[in-house]
């Protein structure tokens, strides 16, 4: 059934990349663990961040959110949805620049993208104990799109899904069943409810996935309430079904 929604559209390219697959994975770190803002490193010109929260102890593992920005953005715009949230909760953010304007598979395949943000996971994942039951990746409009698509065919390393006004879904190979958040405002003329969310939301649901799904009066953007109840979902939920 989950298979339906990505027929005719995957790639059968061999390669992890152009698969949209990660490798990198929760370990035993071995790296320092930093505080606060830090810049990744791993990029000339476009990089990205991670936020680690100051209340963050080794012992104690922490929820992970990789974030995404929308078209002609930066990854430092892809953190404003959860960065005054992320000490109230504890998280771990790591945003990540697009490697161009926008995220690869919307402009045509995965590839490049998925190649840095797998190379920024390994990076993260080798400095602070992540909570396996809680990782998420999350977007805003391209960036949604980009985190369904992803966090579907990546469903065996992120728990939980949040996608703040997509507009479709990427093409990939479904894994695992992860927890997805959606919401939509009602007046959005950039990506108009009717045309996305109505209509993605019931396939996946038809497809068989666990879907938190919010409407909202307003247009194009992360309203303050929204964000919050997407991370009270996230971080006080349940572990999903796998």
């Amino acid at each position: 059934m989950i298979e339906e929604l990505w027929s005719n559209q995957t790639d059968r390219n061999t390669t992890t990349s152009v698969k949209g697959r990660f490798l990198a994975r929760p370990k035993v770190p071995t790296g320092q663990a930093k505080l606060g803002l830090q810049p990744l490193g791993l990029g000339s010109k476009r990089d990205g961040f991670v936020y680690v929260p100051t209340t963050y102890q080794a012992s104690r593992p922490a929820p992970l959110v990789l974030m995404l920005h929308g078209a002609g953005r930066s990854a430092e715009q892809g953190l404003a949805p959860f960065q005054h949230l992320a000490d109230e909760f504890g998280l771990i953010l790591l945003a990540i620049d697009s490697r161009e304007q926008t995220w690869d598979v919307i402009s045509g395949r995965y590839g490049s993208d998925i190649a840095f943000i797998d190379q920024a996971l390994e990076q993260t994942f080798n400095c602070y104990v992540i909570d396996l039951a809680h990782i998420a990746i999350e977007g805003f409009s391209d960036g949604a799109s980009y985190a369904l698509g992803v966090g579907i065919t990546n469903g065996d390393l992120f728990t939980h899904v949040i996608a703040f006004s997509p507009g479709f879904i990427a093409p990939g190979e479904p894994k695992g069943l992860p927890h997805l958040f959606i919401s939509h405002g009602t007046e959005d003329n950039i990506l108009p409810i009717n045309l996305c969310s109505r209509k993605i939301v019931p396939q996946l649901q038809h497809a068989g996935y666990d879907v938190q799904y919010r409407e909202f009066n307003g247009a194009h953007k992360v309203p303050e309430a929204i964000a919050r109840e997407a991370l009270d979902w996230f971080t006080r939920g349940g572990i999903p079904v796998m």
